[in-house]
């Protein structure tokens, strides 16, 4: 077996696949093995360590974007502030003022 590289994110179409060759398992009422790695038990508890771990993905995902909503709203704000003080100081002191 060649060697997995574990630090890419697999393709959804593999997944897709991983995920309707285990719910077809379950139609298999004879499968039994001696491979720990391998077994219903095994498979049940892994794919619902990946559906709680894409949930919890998907929870924090939507967070940051949330975050960098925020973040970028708030920059314009502070941009917008800014440009307004601008205005101001040009319009009390001149724009050709040392203030300005």
């Amino acid at each position: 077996m060649s060697i997995q590289d574990t630090t890419r994110r697999l393709r959804p179409q593999t997944i897709s696949q991983d995920i309707s060759s285990f719910h077809g398992l379950q139609t298999v009422s004879t499968y039994n093995t001696t491979r720990a790695d391998a077994s219903d038990a095994k498979l049940q508890e892994v794919y619902q360590g990946m559906l709680i771990s894409q949930q919890t993905e998907t929870e924090k995902l939507a967070l940051y974007r949330a975050a960098s909503d925020a973040a970028r709203l708030a920059q314009w704000e502070f941009h917008n502030a800014v440009l307004a003080m601008k205005e101001v100081v040009r319009g009390q002191y001149g724009s050709d003022s040392d203030q300005a």
